[in-house]
């Protein structure tokens, strides 16, 4: 069904695509960037816990986690976060509450290994923050993104 604007110029069904896919792409866009930001920040904050004594060694198998590790995996769960997002904006009625539900509930799962690692107490609680420094970081942004594309 087409319509005419007041330019007279005929809306399709291609126009609303272009509108859905500019919301898509806009949200992805401002994901990445978030993402980025998260990395930093989980890498900062891992090199911080480092110069104050932490030593991320995990005793099964006694290797050490590298910084570039932090950043690898923080990029990693990030990048499942925009596509998430981007999920519920295309599917649901109400995206950014289904997303922020979503996140903090596998941010809560994402607590549980660091608990059952074996790890010293100062490695377990770094691990703990360094979980929730990258959540802090997508989670608002992400579900602020739904916000103002489903307004």
């Amino acid at each position: 069904m087409n319509s005419m604007d007041d330019t007279g110029v005929e809306a399709g069904p291609a126009s609303g695509r272009t509108s859905h896919t500019h919301r898509l792409r806009g949200l992805a866009v401002t994901g990445f960037i978030a993402t980025l930001a998260a990395m930093v920040a989980t890498t900062l904050a891992a090199a911080l816990a480092q110069v104050v004594g932490v030593d991320f060694e995990i005793p099964d198998g006694g290797e050490t986690i590298p910084l570039s590790g932090f950043a690898v995996v923080t990029g990693f769960f990030s990048v499942v976060g925009i596509a998430i997002a981007v999920a519920l904006l295309r599917w649901s009625a109400r995206p950014a509450d289904r997303f922020v539900w979503t996140a903090v509930s596998l941010t809560a799962i994402s607590l549980v290994p660091p608990l059952l690692s074996g790890a010293d107490t100062a490695t377990t609680t770094a691990l703990l923050g360094l979980h929730l420094v990258p959540a802090a970081v997508m989670i608002p942004t992400l579900a602020q993104g739904l916000r103002t594309r489903t307004d």
